[in-house]
Parts: structure tokens; C-alpha cells; sequence
């Protein structure tokens, strides 16, 4: 028999610090209407000192294990592009920190489509029968790679961390995802970057300054490639699970812009209401958006047991990816 990765548990972790609007403002030329007109953010959250990706990591990953009912887990994988060190991985030692030292874990690096890939990965892993349970997690802290004077970035990127526990199931059954869509162009990879702490400019000779030490991003050229890539590949899951576009009963899109939202919505023909929103809250969190726009999903009541749900992200590389399911009957933590 077929063997589908199914959802069983989901769980979240955001810092404590919240950053408003305002906040930026008495620090950067913006103001709170700037703000929330161009990305539809009101505020973010942001590690504290002496606080890392993989301490938000191991607290989602501890959520989602509570929320499935288990403190096991057979492989570990980060989606993350702000590990805790460049060597070694975060997540042997977020695996460690939950108590499933001597799992497989590993990293993932697709940006803000990190999630996805990594259900992809997942999903494969528990097909084959090589795992009986893997836990995904998101976990970004993009504030400590972003021009502190750049008041475009600052406002748009927030810290977080998302999880899920995948078990394996029939693939007819609630929370069995399908319709995998994965893509690359590394050809515009210049459009989302950190030029610098590479090997590249490390070869090159020169300074981490003078190449670029914090993130930069295209932004016209991103809105554009984001909103067509994403549309496209949340329609194509959604074709190889046999539904048409307006069966979709909600999008959960990697929440990087509300008027990247809104585009994608009007391309896809489909009305806002079915497109799961949390940015004004927590504003960009990259590899993590997905898994906390799926929980803040289901306390809002947006997402209910049995609608027809397709995730897609959007990120640097460039990469793009989508995955559906029918929502299952869960509680996030």
C-alpha cells in the first residue's frame, strides 16, 4: 500500500520583543502609514539578546510534538537560511535539545520556500518507508542579518519558528499531503541575497564589507517573480490532486508582502477570503510564515477540518514550491 506523509501535530514560537510600526519609526526615516500601505505589516517580533534560530526551533518543535501527542520523532529537518552557526547544522542540535539525539537532522536551505521543500523532502522520506515520523520546522531570525539602517527590510522581516510532525497514513485520509510542485532559477539569484560569509567572496579577497554583509533583495523584480511563480505552482498541486482552482477552499502562501497576497489572489481568479493571512501580526518570518499562518489559521477559524488547503512559497535562489491536503482535525500549540 501507498504510504502519505500526513500532518499530526502543529506548533509555534515567536519571541516575546515586539517591534511596532512606531517603533521603527523613532529609529528610521518611516512611519507606521508608509508601512503598512506598501506590506500591510503593523508590527514584527525579534530575538532578544543571546537568543538564536535554533532556540525558537526546538520550542516550535516541542509544540508540534505536543500537539500530535508524542515526544518522537525518527528524523529531524530545519528549514532554515539563518543557522545558528554556518557549520555545523542547527538542526542536530535542535534534534538533541528535544531529547531525540541519534535521529537523523539536518538543515534545509530554500529561504522563504524552506518549508516546502521540506515537506517535499519529508514526504518522500516517509513514502519510501526510510522514516515513520519526521519533524519539519521553519525557523528564521532574519534581524540579524538585515542593514540596520535599511528601513525597508527592517519593516518587512519579523523572527519566528513554526513546526509540524508528520506521521505516515493512507493518502485518502485528512492531513495526507499531495500534489507536490518544486522549482528552481538560480539564473535571478542576484535578486535575493546575502553576497557576503560565503566561499565565494571569501576567495575573492575581499572584506565581507565590501562585498555585502547584509541581506538585499530586488524588490520590484521579487513582487513580480513571487506572484507568478506562486500562482502557477499553487495551481499545479492543486491539478495533480484533481482540483480545479475554484475548488481550493484556502491558500496558505508564504506570507511576504500582503499586496504579493492580493496579486496572487487576483491572478489565480480566486476571491481574498480563501487566502490565510497573518503578516500584520507578525510580518515576514521566511522559512517559519507558512506553519504560523497555518496555526493562527486554525484559532481564527479560517482553516477547519476537511477544506481543500494548498501551502506555496516563494524565495531566494530562486525557488518556489507548493503542496496541498484536506485539513485535518488538529490542535496547534
Amino acid at each position: 500500500m501507498n504510504r502519505a506523509a500526513v500532518l499530526a501535530g502543529l506548533g509555534t514560537w515567536l519571541p516575546e520583543n515586539v517591534v511596532t510600526n512606531d517603533e521603527l519609526a523613532r529609529r528610521l526615516d518611516t512611519s507606521d502609514e508608509w508601512i503598512r500601505t506598501r506590506t500591510g505589516i503593523r508590527q514584527r517580533h525579534v530575538i532578544g539578546p543571546g537568543q538564536s534560530t535554533g532556540d525558537l526551533a526546538v520550542e516550535a518543535g516541542r509544540r508540534a510534538l505536543k500537539s500530535a501527542g508524542t515526544d518522537q520523532a525518527d528524523m529531524v529537518m530545519v528549514a532554515t537560511s539563518t543557522p545558528d552557526r554556518p557549520c555545523p547544522a542547527t538542526a542536530p542540535d535542535v534534534a538533541s535539545r528535544l531529547g531525540l539525539t541519534g535521529v537523523p537532522a539536518f538543515d534545509i536551505a530554500a529561504v522563504c520556500t524552506g518549508f516546502v521543500y521540506a515537506l517535499g523532502m519529508a514526504a518522500a522520506v516517509i513514502g519510501s518507508g526510510a522514516a515513520g515520523s519526521v519533524l519539519v520546522i521553519g525557523a528564521d531570525t532574519f534581524s540579524t542579518i538585515l542593514d540596520p539602517e535599511d528601513r525597508t527590510t527592517r519593516a518587512v522581516f519579523g523572527d519566528g519558528a513554526g513546526a509540524v510532525l508528520l506521521r505516515p497514513g493512507d493518502p485518502g485520509e485528512p492531513g495526507a499531503l499531495g500534489g507536490l510542485d518544486l522549482g528552481s532559477d538560480g539564473s535571478r539569484s542576484e535578486l535575493i541575497e546575502v553576497p557576503a560569509g560565503g566561499s565565494r567572496q571569501k576567495a575573492s579577497g575581499r572584506s565581507a564589507e565590501e562585498t555585502g554583509a547584509y541581506f538585499t533583495m530586488q524588490g520590484r523584480a521579487v513582487f513580480s517573480e513571487a506572484v507568478r511563480r506562486m500562482a502557477t505552482s499553487v495551481e499545479t498541486a492543486a491539478d495533480r490532486l484533481g482540483w480545479a482552482p475554484g475548488d481550493i477552499d484556502r491558500v496558505v502562501l508564504h506570507q511576504a508582502n500582503a499586496r504579493i497576497l492580493a496579486a496572487v489572489a487576483d491572478r489565480m481568479g480566486l476571491p481574498a477570503e480563501r487566502f490565510v493571512s497573518n503578516i500584520g501580526r507578525v510580518g515576514n518570518t521566511v522559512a517559519a510564515s507558512i506553519p504560523l499562518a497555518l496555526a493562527d489559521g486554525v484559532i481564527e477559524g479560517a482553516l477547519r477540518p476537511g477544506q481543500r488547503v494548498v501551502l506555496g512559497g516563494f524565495g531566494g535562489g530562486l525557488t518556489w514550491g507548493a503542496m496541498g491536503l484536506r485539513w485535518p482535525d488538529i490542535t496547534p500549540v
